[in-house]
């Protein structure tokens, strides 16, 4: 491989006045990646990917891409094309125009241009769409427009801002099947921004958790789900209890903890919460130190032992899942 465009951050920092936004983060992201930026709001994950594309200038540090800085080459001399969250169509062009748009200001002829759109639309499934204006278009469709006119210039990198948060959640569900799929389709790097964890879970083959304008943590999505580093990350990757014990910090999963009757297990709670999820029971307890402690039982197991609101319960664990985590 070694030629393929590969993406690195290096000590990237972006300061507005006195706030820093992204502290020193350098991360190297494989070409053909579908990578997320994961994290809260303000943590500074926009703020990278507007670096990345140039809509937001450097304070410090490079963006190197294929072995090249391009961190103060304007967004069209990058090799990185964005699409926003809002998708910002022109509401008075065609579907087709909307996606040569970016080959009509580079001055290629009309005749190349709609032959390249029409390939990308097809390539999104709107062939039949082509000429038709925005307002004609469902929140899903405007959004495939705005991937096919981002994918026109042909980048190395497509960067992704929150793309999924205007549509409803069973249309978000059905366009992360999409976005994985041109994504595998096109072999390019996908850095996608997102605060919700079953996102990044469902799409990313690398998740980089922001927290404070830093890297927690970056890894698989498996690895980072289920051997967190921090107390920060176990929480908001979700699924997690983190415990202070004598002993230290502790990550352990939701569903691998088991109830057993008051004194049994390792530590008692009083049940604080029941909440039917389908599948699951969730059971939230309240621990030593005012700590709150969720169960996740197979709703058959606790319909075997049911528990009541403010009942006394025994938690158990096997060490095998308990993971050591940095507060």
């Amino acid at each position: 491989m070694g030629t393929e465009p590969d993406l690195e951050l290096v000590k990237l920092t972006k300061r507005y006045g006195d706030t820093t936004a992204v502290d020193a983060i350098s991360h190297r992201f494989k070409s053909g990646v579908y990578a997320c930026l994961l994290g809260p709001s303000g943590c500074g994950k926009s703020s990278t990917l507007r670096m990345i594309a140039g809509h937001e200038d450097v304070s410090d540090g490079a963006i190197v891409l294929s072995g090249r800085d391009v961190s103060h080459l304007p967004p069209a001399k990058r090799g990185t094309a964005m699409m926003f969250q809002n998708y910002a169509l022109f509401p008075h062009l065609s579907v087709r125009d909307n996606v040569a748009f970016s080959l009509r200001m580079a001055g290629v002829d009309k005749t190349e241009r709609h032959r390249r759109a029409d390939e990308m639309l097809e390539l999104v499934e709107m062939t039949a769409l082509s000429d038709r204006k925005p307002d004609q278009l469902s929140g899903g469709q405007q959004q495939r427009v705005a991937l096919a006119r981002a994918l026109i210039t042909r980048p190395q990198v497509l960067l992704l801002d929150e793309p999924l948060s205007a549509l409803d959640p069973f249309l978000r569900i059905r366009m992360r099947a999409e976005l994985k799929r041109l994504q595998r389709e096109l072999g390019i790097s996908f850095i996608h921004v997102t605060h919700g964890q079953d996102e990044a879970l469902a799409l990313a083959d690398e998740i980089i958790v922001m927290n404070n304008a830093v890297i927690e943590q970056a890894g698989s999505a498996r690895e980072v789900y289920n051997t967190p580093k921090t107390a920060f990350v176990a929480r908001f990757m979700g699924g997690h209890n983190v415990l202070e014990l004598p002993e230290g910090h502790i990550a352990l999963r939701s569903d691998e903890m088991t109830v057993e009757a008051a004194g049994a297990g390792r530590i008692d709670g009083r049940v604080t919460g029941i909440e039917y999820q389908g599948t699951h029971v969730a059971l939230t307890a309240e621990v030593v130190g005012g700590q709150e402690v969720t169960a996740l039982l197979p709703d058959a197991a606790f319909l075997k032992t049911p528990k009541d609101l403010g009942e006394v319960i025994g938690l158990n664990w096997e060490d095998r899942v308990a993971h050591p985590v940095s507060a």
